[in-house]
Formats: structure tokens, C-alpha cells, sequence
């Protein structure tokens, strides 16, 4: 099966949080279970650790993600596991955004 990350929606443009937290919301709009999600800025070499607070998020549920890094940073890459091994990663520059929407 095909897993793709094919939209980002941006409920609202907010302005940039720098050395913040970054705080936004999943949603899981695909019909995978998503089981992990690792997070990075875009110059870092290596995957940070699983950032999902719970053991899966299940198609149709959406929930809160907390970046608490303390970096100066929007421009993140995202990765995703889905319950059967497929794993799917897009850039992102998450000061801009309140909403992250996972599709098939």
C-alpha cells in the first residue's frame, strides 16, 4: 500500500515561535495506522526519537504534537510509521502552521 503525506492544511497562518515550543495538531486523514512519529530540522543527519504520546493514531483520530526542542527553528522534516512498516516523510516549516493533515 501506498502511504503519502499529500496535504498539508493550514487552519490558520500563525506568526513564527521562535524558541518556543512548537505546538500543532494531527490529524490522521489516512486509512493507516500511524505507530511513530519522528521529527528533525532539516539539517540535522539523524531522526529524533518518537515524539507520538500514545501508542497509535488511528485513522480518522487527530491529536496534539509538542516540539519542545528550544531551537530557533521552523523548518523541520517529518517522518511516519504506520503500523505495517510503510514509512512516509515530508518537510515542513511548522511555525506557519496549526494543522497537519496525514492523507493516503
Amino acid at each position: 500500500m501506498r502511504f503519502g503525506l499529500a496535504s498539508v492544511l493550514a487552519a490558520l497562518v500563525a506568526t513564527p515561535a521562535l524558541a518556543e515550543d512548537l505546538v500543532f495538531t494531527l490529524v490522521n486523514d489516512s486509512s493507516h495506522t500511524i505507530v511513530e512519529m519522528n521529527v528533525s530540522p532539516v539539517d540535522e543527519e539523524l531522526w529524533g526519537e518518537n515524539i507520538l504520546t500514545v501508542d497509535a493514531v488511528e485513522p480518522g483520530m487527530s491529536g496534539d504534537v509538542t516540539i519542545a526542542d528550544g531551537l530557533d527553528v521552523c523548518e523541520y522534516d517529518l517522518r511516519f510509521v504506520t503500523d505495517e512498516g510503510v514509512e512516509a516523510s515530508k518537510t515542513q516549516n511548522l511555525c506557519e502552521i496549526n494543522t497537519f493533515t496525514v492523507n493516503d
